[in-house]
């Protein structure tokens, strides 16, 4: 042993060993996380492939409607236990434009809109399903008995990808929870439907309303590994 070069304190050399084993099995660890979790998208975003059909849907008639708006605060009081027109799953508008040019989203029937409060609900999209096709958690799923489009708040992270894939700005978001929400048809008995004064509200048996123009401008934000496996039924 050379007295003059340095040596290491006793048990160092052990230690640093234990330490380079040590870290060696948590980065296994980690890597084998990131895998499960990475395995876990890819199974969620194939879970959101709904092809089975709704049995029904809302549809309103907007000659009828007062503007009262009582069809969201029985959507938000009877599904949150709160008055929050914000998160209501139907939405209420006048359609007036401010300028010759409109507003994106609005019917723009003549140069100012023709004035008609529009009622929005969901449409119970056929497959592909926007706001299903963009959740990478499988969170929107199809109710087994109806087929009604619902949200699985245990799947639900609060990502808005849901938001910004529906073309008609159908989901909403609670702020307080954390989670996005969307018509369930009030389990086969609409509040918002029952507490219209008019009759401007109907629920009705199912039928294609997504060939209508789009309400908001359209985003695609589905996860690349649901688009490449998308790929063979859609051109």
């Amino acid at each position: 042993m050379n007295p003059l070069v340095p040596q290491n304190p006793p048990g160092l050399s052990s230690v640093s060993a234990l330490s380079r084993r040590g870290f060696i099995k948590a980065s296994g660890c980690v890597l084998f996380g990131l895998a499960a979790l990475r395995s876990s998208d890819l199974l969620g975003a194939q879970a959101s492939v709904i092809t089975s059909q709704a049995t029904g849907l809302i549809v309103g008639v907007p000659s009828l409607c007062v503007g009262c708006r009582r069809c969201e605060l029985a959507c938000t009081e009877f599904n949150d236990g709160k008055a929050d027109p914000d998160l209501a799953r139907i939405k209420i508008d006048r359609n007036v434009n401010y300028g010759p040019s409109g507003i994106p989203g609005q019917d723009q029937l003549g140069l100012f809109g023709n004035g008609l409060v529009v009622q929005d609900a969901c449409r119970q999209c056929p497959h592909p399903v926007p706001c299903a096709t963009a959740c990478p958690h499988g969170a929107i799923i199809a109710e087994e008995k109806s087929g009604t489009r619902i949200v699985d708040v245990q799947r639900c992270v609060g990502c808005r990808l849901c938001q910004a894939a529906c073309p008609w700005g159908m989901m909403s978001f609670d702020e307080d929870k954390g989670v996005a929400a969307k018509c369930f048809l009030c389990n086969g008995t609409p509040k918002c439907v029952n507490a219209c004064p008019s009759g401007a509200l109907r629920f009705v048996p199912w039928r294609n309303l997504t060939k209508a123009p789009p309400r908001v401008p359209l985003l695609t934000p589905v996860p690349a590994q649901q688009s490449a496996g998308c790929a063979d039924c859609h051109k």
